[in-house]
């Protein structure tokens, strides 16, 4: 039998101070792979000047969110160390269906890392939104049954699930038949509604924020995925975990953009860890042997037999990779990944129409109004009642207030758009619009002038997808043309580009660290608290549409 591909063949040595996760001890070792195993583990005197440890894994993230397509956030996370990511392909799913989740699967064969893709298990996340296609319990059971398929994704409708919804339970009985992890999302959920939850079988969650919450799911047998990623950053809350509950807790990101991605991924929570004084032991293993082992992965764990995955860093604190080995093959060196790309062959889908400034008009009614509160750095939003600008009997952004136009177009087919307002993105000018609109990615834009909120729609999807601003004339767009929520450019110009928009964005007035990723979640609507979904305004705490005038 030849050897496998992307397998370094001959014959190698290396010494380093061993960081042994599974024992849980650190010893100087010289390391000899061969035939991309680990063929022995020689222990060896002095300190050897540098470490060798398991690769880190991101424990759950939507690749489709770095806006980078498989291949290309590959290269991107193995700069930084992370040789495995269990990805949940619930944003291409929301386009594209089964198409798209077999286009994931696909590309990820093109590359060295260790991709564990899940089913999808809620396409659309909930029965008030349109997406581009749905996914019933029999095509996620057949998913399921694939072996490349390992687990099913984030079971997002946990009132469903609660309530005892036939589907969904369904789907759920597939993946504990097949041995297949379930993995949940329950922002907020507590009590009984929680030990349902639990009980019907979901091992995980990556929507806690605080430790009260992180504990009471941890008592009914869930492990926390702590989650830092580029909109919600829950480490500094639940970073106490390392040391009280190792054992149940895994990193990681979610949701990472770009320009976050090029300038550090998991081995960023590492090194803050250790910093803070936590032990190395226990925050590699969050990082590499609790993913591996509950998402059973094929990485190795630098013990003797094991696949030669491993990284070499300077020191533990700084945690600097050095070098990087994928079945012994060397992946990443100094920062850059030495693996190579191509191209993919965009899908897509996109049959909207584009919108004028009638579209968007909101005929005043009198009273006052509810308006979305969007919150930097976090997915929850809030609930304001304020008294609407109107000019000539027509609602008008009021960028004086910072209560702005907010719009979500449904992508897939000719409908009218949905229409309200949203405090919190400070423009004093201009529009801003985006295709990456979780969870069914329809297209949404917030701005001050309707004529510019249009036009950021219009660029957008003129180019297939995208993120795009419009200011007095002037027109900037990324295109997205892989399903409109991935470019098939090179991450360091995908980041570069991204970042550029978010600086024009603040040029406009926003005060938020990053408009488009506060943006893109604002109609999730599985996330509290006020959201815009195409077909209108919906209270995620009800669970129901709302009228702007409800107040």
């Amino acid at each position: 039998m030849g050897v496998e591909e992307g397998v370094q063949s001959e014959a190698f040595a290396v010494r380093g101070n061993l960081v042994d996760v599974v024992e849980g001890r650190i010893f100087p070792a010289q390391v000899t792979i061969s035939q991309g195993r680990i063929a022995s583990i020689a222990p060896v005197a002095g300190d050897q000047g540098v470490y060798l440890t398991p690769g880190l894994v991101d424990s759950h993230v939507h690749v489709e969110s770095s806006m980078l397509e498989p291949c290309e956030f590959a290269r991107a996370a193995l700069a930084h160390g992370t040789l495995g990511a269990v990805c949940d392909p619930h944003e291409i799913a929301n386009v594209l269906g089964v198409e798209g989740v077999l286009f994931m699967l696909g590309r990820a064969r093109s590359s060295p890392f260790r991709f564990s893709f899940g089913a999808p298990s809620c396409v659309p996340a909930t029965p008030f939104e349109t997406s581009g296609a749905a996914l019933g319990a029999d095509q996620v059971r057949s998913l399921l049954e694939r072996d490349d398929i390992t687990h099913l994704s984030e079971v997002m409708n946990y009132p469903g699930v609660v309530a005892g919804d036939v589907g969904l339970l369904e789907m759920i009985s597939a993946a504990k038949r097949l041995g297949k992890p379930i993995d949940g999302h329950a922002p907020g959920l507590s009590g009984q509604a929680l030990a349902t939850y639990v009980s019907r079988g979901i091992t995980t969650d990556h929507e806690v924020t605080s430790l009260g919450e992180a504990m009471e799911k941890i008592s009914l047998g869930m492990r926390i995925l702590v989650r830092e990623g580029s909109a919600a950053k829950d480490f500094q809350a639940l970073h106490r975990l390392i040391e009280r509950h190792g054992p149940m807790c895994m990193f990681c990101s979610d949701d990472i953009h770009p320009d976050d991605l090029v300038r550090g991924h998991i081995d960023s929570l590492v090194r803050r860890a250790v910093r803070m004084g936590h032990d190395p032991v226990q925050v590699l293993r969050c990082a590499s042997l609790n993913p591996v082992r509950h998402y059973r992965m094929d990485l190795g764990l630098l013990r003797l037999g094991d696949h030669a995955d491993f990284l070499v860093v300077r020191d533990l604190q700084e945690f600097r990779v050095e070098r990087a080995y994928l079945r012994g093959r060397l992946v990443a060196q100094g920062g850059t990944a030495l693996v190579g790309r191509d191209r993919p062959e965009p899908v897509n889908r996109f049959e909207a129409r584009r919108i004028s400034s009638s579209d968007i008009e909101v005929p005043a009614r009198g009273g006052r109004m509810l308006v979305i509160e969007a919150e930097d750095g976090s997915l929850v939003t809030g609930r304001a009642v304020v008294k609407p600008r109107v000019e000539s009997g027509l609602v008008r952004s009021d960028p004086v207030g910072d209560v702005l136009k907010i719009v979500v177009v449904n992508r897939y087919r000719d409908q009218a758009p949905a229409v309200a307002f949203a405090r919190g993105f400070g423009l004093a000018s201009g529009a801003i619009a985006s295709s990456v609109a979780h969870d069914s990615h329809n297209i949404v834009a917030v701005g001050v002038q309707d004529e510019d909120i249009c036009a950021a729609v219009d660029a957008v999807m003129g180019g297939g997808g995208g993120i795009a601003l419009a200011a007095g004339g002037r027109v900037e767009c990324l295109g997205l043309p892989v399903a409109g929520l991935m470019s098939d450019l090179e991450a360091q110009e995908v980041a570069g580009r991204f970042a550029r928009l978010n600086d024009m964005a603040g040029s406009l007035g926003s005060p938020l660290a990053s408009p488009f990723i506060t943006l893109s979640f604002m109609a999730l609507l599985v996330i509290p608290s006020l959201k815009l979904s195409d077909r209108g305004l919906f209270d995620s705490e009800r669970f129901a549409f709302t009228s702007l005038w409800d107040a």
